[in-house]
């Protein structure tokens, strides 16, 4: 029995269905009096603002798109921009304080440089030069304790 409902609301639905088909088919004329040209006219009319409104709106979205781009790709750029400068002001700053330190080692070697006890020294000591009665012996020098002592100022 319900097999049997089944098929019938089957069936209906297939005559419904021709039913409106052949609705479709048949045209009705249409009334050509000042009213409905009217309607017509209005009708075109709200069409074309609605294609002109949609091509308006593409043009500036598109507009939009282009000018998001190009500020993203500036920014992008500059931001590549500064981190390479970023990076030179760090290997600047580095090199700054290099110099500063041997400025400053020059500075302490020119106030040794005006003291003539420290140039009598070293006088004596690089070219073995010597006060009146002094003898200077030189002594072979150990290559392993030569090499030692600038690695220990380093």
């Amino acid at each position: 029995m319900y097999n049997n409902d089944k098929v019938s609301m089957e069936g209906e639905r297939v005559m419904s269905l021709k039913r409106d088909n052949k609705a479709e088919k048949r045209e009705v004329t249409s009334i050509r009096n000042d009213y409905v040209r009217s309607v017509e006219v209005e009708e075109a009319r709200k069409s074309a603002h609605r294609v002109r409104l949609f091509r308006r709106l593409s043009v500036f979205g598109l507009m939009i798109l282009v000018a998001t781009i190009w500020i993203g790709s500036t920014i992008y750029a500059q931001t590549q921009t500064i981190s390479e400068k970023a990076q030179l002001r760090e290997e600047a700053l580095m090199e700054l304080k290099e110099v500063e330190k041997q400025q400053d080692q020059l500075q302490e070697q020119i106030l040794l440089l005006n003291d003539e006890e420290y140039l009598a020294k070293l006088a004596r000591k690089d070219y073995f030069l010597s006060e009146e009665g002094e003898i200077i012996f030189t002594t072979p020098h150990d290559e392993n304790k030569d090499e030692e002592k600038p690695a220990e100022k380093e």
